[in-house]
């Protein structure tokens, strides 16, 4: 570890703080109907896709309703992008001529792009048509990341209302966030990103003489503008089969700092706007001082790793810090902190390969994903997800003073412990299920490009990365074959909509219920004892479920190559 890699980490970190306060009041105003600076441009437009809705910025909608939108906006997304992947060989804009997409893999990444996981079992310029590119998968990376908002900002109304009945509406919630949020910060980056020398072109692919004499086609496209709300939405699916390695995706370190500022940027913000909504913005920066302490003891672990690197290398008198999968425009601090910030987040975007991580770091991007990626988490998606666990946090802290427990003067009761539970316990079923079913099938060993430890977490790294809906990948595993793409497919459904529906309920349960005014006993949740709680929840919660499964892959390779064993 250098002074060096550290000032790099604590400047990200000083970014996101300094944006958070900002982005989320603006965020406020936008979802609370306030007037921006945008209205004027863009109010027209919002109202007139109101009326193309067949809605009204006035009109609310009950939590079942809610929801039902929601899934059936997903619904037709996931249909027109899977035909769309199906006919692309006979679709415009296709100057590399590319054929039409398998039906298996059609399925995989039509899932992956509309439950906004971005999970890529193909190479995006060897596979995917210009068009497929915008009109499919850059158009999902929007209003994945917009549901994602909106559920996150109806289940803050659930806390923030009283004695009411409905939690806004989707439609409404899904416009905004595009229209206000998504589109403009994109338009911005996508022109930073030109100047830095990304691609953003719909010429055809460009043949070169290399200096041996060889002919080399070089895949270009409309990059800039996909990677800008590629990262800002989460999503994480590159225009290149190498992402963000890619040269052409992440040109310098420049780059790869926006990208990781924009990963982070509006999961951090939206710890601002609960505060704001609810009337108390200590309550946001628990939550987002929780997150931080995650996401710090993730950076510091795997830095250190990655820095330490394999003692087998140090017995030859050589510097041993793992290089290995790495770029070196971007070295050892600026890969391991990518790392933590593409899997506590649920981007998926990757400048190195995981799976060439030291067995300790590549535990930490396991940890962050099977933790829920709650550590700021996909855009909406982890506030959601973490606020599940603060109210497993308050039952808690309701058992050990023999109350009823609350939050924010909302009675937490069983119905709301019984939902958070179940969004919460989706995961680990998903995650651990689909692997040990994996690892004793021929169709899923057979994948397997290391044997041993490491080839047990490529397969568990597969579907907790599915399931998190994060979307990156271990290495090593070949995940494009009709097994994996069906089983992580359903991985990733299950990941987001088994979540989604009882957010949705605890917001729908708790609006309709009065605010009692804090007493004497009230548990005070703003603080640093609160913050503790929860950290001790979530980390608790993830160890009990996840550490057997850990135990036998990423630990058992650390302590084999502390011993000289290697695989």
């Amino acid at each position: 570890m250098t002074l060096n890699g550290w000032i790099q980490i604590l400047v990200f970190c000083g970014i996101i703080i300094l944006l958070a306060k900002p982005l989320g009041g603006y965020m406020f105003r936008v979802f609370s109907g306030e007037r921006t600076l945008l209205s004027p441009v863009l109010g027209q437009i919002e109202r007139g896709l109101y009326r193309i809705a067949g809605t009204s910025e006035q009109e609310e909608q009950h939590w079942t309703t809610y929801a039902a939108g929601m899934l059936f906006f997903n619904l037709a997304g996931f249909v027109f992008l899977y035909f769309l992947q199906r006919f692309q060989g006979g679709l415009p804009l296709n100057p590399a001529g590319m054929a039409a997409v398998p039906p298996e893999l059609a399925f995989n990444t039509a899932t992956s792009f509309v439950t906004n996981t971005n999970w890529q079992n193909y190479g995006g310029e060897s596979t995917m048509s210009y068009l497929t590119q915008m009109v499919g998968l850059a158009v999902q990376n929007f209003v994945s990341a917009a549901t994602g908002i909106a559920i996150a900002v109806a289940l803050i109304r659930g806390f923030a209302r009283a004695s009411g009945r409905s939690i806004g509406n989707f439609w409404v919630d899904t416009t905004r966030a595009t229209l206000y949020v998504l589109l403009p910060i994109c338009i911005v980056l996508t022109l930073v990103y030109v100047w830095l020398g990304m691609p953003q072109t719909l010429g055809a692919y460009v043949n070169a003489t290399t200096l041996e004499g060889a002919q080399q086609t070089i895949a270009v496209g409309p990059t800039a503008s996909q990677i800008a709300i590629k990262m800002l939405g989460t999503n994480g699916g590159g225009f290149f089969n190498a992402n963000a390695a890619h040269p052409f995706e992440n040109p310098d370190a420049i780059s790869n700092l926006i990208q990781m500022v924009s990963i982070f940027a509006i999961g951090a913000a939206l710890t601002n706007v609960f505060g704001r909504m609810v009337g108390n913005q200590r309550q946001g920066w628990a939550i987002f001082a929780t997150m931080g302490v995650l996401f710090v003891a993730g950076v510091i672990v795997c830095y250190w790793a990655e820095a330490a690197g394999n003692p087998l290398v140090h017995t030859l008198g050589i510097d041993g810090s793992n290089m290995e999968g790495k770029e070196t425009r971007f070295g050892i601090a600026l890969s391991a902190l990518f790392a933590v910030v593409t899997t506590a987040a649920s981007c998926g975007a990757v400048n190195a390969m995981h799976g060439s991580f030291t067995a300790l770091g590549g535990l930490i991007p396991l940890i962050n994903m099977e933790l829920g990626e709650i550590i700021v988490g996909g855009v909406g998606a982890g506030f959601y997800g973490i606020l599940l666990f603060v109210v497993l946090a308050v039952f808690v802290a309701g058992l050990m003073v023999g109350r009823t427990p609350e939050y924010l003067g909302k009675k937490i009761e069983a119905k709301e412990v019984k939902m958070a539970v179940l969004g919460i316990l989706c995961l680990p079923a998903s995650m651990l299920i689909f692997t040990a079913i994996a690892v004793v099938l021929p169709a899923g060993v057979a994948s397997i490009g290391t044997p041993g430890p490491h080839g047990f977490s490529e397969i568990l790294y597969a579907y907790t990365s599915g399931t998190a809906n994060n979307g990156s990948a271990f290495g090593g595993l070949t995940g494009n074959t009709p097994w994996y793409n069906i089983t992580i497919g359903l991985a990733m459904l299950m990941g987001r909509f088994l979540i989604i529906i009882p957010a949705l309920a605890i917001a729908g349960s708790l609006v309709m219920k009065k605010t009692v005014p804090a007493s004497a006993g009230t548990f005070p949740t703003d603080g640093t004892l609160f913050v503790g709680l929860l950290c001790g929840v979530i980390v608790t919660i993830g160890g009990l479920t996840f550490f057997p499964a850990l135990a036998v892959g990423p630990i058992v390779e650390h302590l084999a190559m502390v011993l000289g064993h290697t695989f």
